[in-house]
């Protein structure tokens, strides 16, 4: 797998490429199985149609690894949240006010149907197609929780970092075990390799990033390699800055995916010798496509060329972009000759 041989440190040419958020609405067969599905939180917990909209962008575009169809609130939903997602308007939870009032004991029967579609999704791809699980990094999604919803800048989740640190330290601390026990799962049911998605990292300032982000991604990572030996592990900081290489280097991740504000040469010189990066590539550019997006292509691959690098966007793909794009995009990387 082109993926792997990368994680494990080895430069491509071409670099494998897979998409944040490649299955999904600009896909005309992802809306009409959404359909059926009757809603988004259905739709994650069936895992028949899970699985089918994890696999039609490999059938469509031959990316190098599929990432699992869920949803990285699952988690809090598993552990007793209520949770819906209100059309136009995104999650919505219950605004938690105590941590208390989760149940981690029975979570693993809830997010049961998102393992059986891993088993699904790795039966169906292509033996040379890694399979990547996923779960939200603690800090992002104790962001929802404790807001009771997404978007913004999370002002009751940033006042109770300072207000009521106990409260967010404890919802922290069972989102920790939460997703060590649910990507162990992932791992067992066929999972080639997992990645933490931070996407609110740079919300908190340096010292509760470190606290908030830092320390729960460590002791994550830290558990899985203990209990899977050799497996890889991509850490997605979003935003998070001139912070980057403390991150990469305190979390033991293999990779650090990257948004799109961040220069290729600065991630380089900011992290360990030997990081893999994956990225990052502006969605924009991949709804705008033309002469733009192959000029952004082609100076995404020289700023990686001869690092490992697995080839992304810098964010997740929006609704609005055509699927030729897409195409394009999959021709420009594919036919690159960087010299490693």
């Amino acid at each position: 797998m082109k993926l792997l041989r990368v994680l494990n440190g080895e430069a491509i040419s071409p670099p494998p490429v897979w998409l944040m958020r490649q299955a999904g609405r600009y896909l005309p067969e992802y809306r009409e199985v959404r359909g059926r599905a009757g809603d988004f939180i259905s739709l994650c917990l069936n895992p028949e149609l899970a699985a089918e909209v994890t696999l039609q962008p490999i059938r469509r575009y031959g990316f190098d690894a599929a990432i699992l169809f869920s949803d990285i609130l699952i988690l809090p939903m598993a552990l007793g949240q209520d949770l819906r997602f209100a059309e136009g308007e995104g999650p919505l939870l219950a605004p938690l006010r105590d941590a208390g009032a989760l149940q981690p004991a029975g979570a693993a029967s809830i997010y049961a149907p998102v393992l059986e579609t891993v088993r699904r999704v790795r039966a169906g791809l292509p033996q040379e197609t890694a399979l990547i699980g996923f779960a939200g990094g603690p800090a992002t999604v104790a962001c929802y929780m404790l807001d009771g919803k997404g978007g913004g800048e999370f002002p009751r989740t940033r006042t109770l970092a300072y207000e009521n640190p106990a409260l967010v330290r404890a919802v922290l601390d069972i989102l920790v075990d939460a997703t060590i026990a649910y990507l162990q799962g992932q791992v067992e049911a066929g999972a080639d390799c997992v990645m933490l998605f931070e996407s609110w990292a740079g919300i908190f300032p340096a010292a509760q990033f470190r606290e908030f982000v830092i320390e729960p991604n460590r002791r994550i990572i830290a558990a899985l390699k203990s209990a899977n030996p050799g497996l890889k592990v991509i850490g997605f900081p979003r935003l998070c800055g001139l912070l980057l290489g403390e991150y990469a280097r305190r979390t033991g991740v293999d990779a650090v995916g990257l948004d799109t504000v961040t220069d290729p040469a600065a991630a380089i010189a900011a992290c360990p010798e030997g990081m893999v990066f994956q990225g990052n590539l502006d969605p924009l550019l991949l709804k705008t496509g033309g002469a733009a997006m192959e000029e952004g292509v082609a100076r995404l691959l020289r700023g990686f060329e001869g690092v490992p690098h697995i080839f992304n966007l810098g964010h997740g793909i929006t609704p609005d972009v055509p699927p030729r794009n897409v195409a394009r995009l999959m021709e420009l990387v594919r036919g690159a000759r960087v010299s490693a």
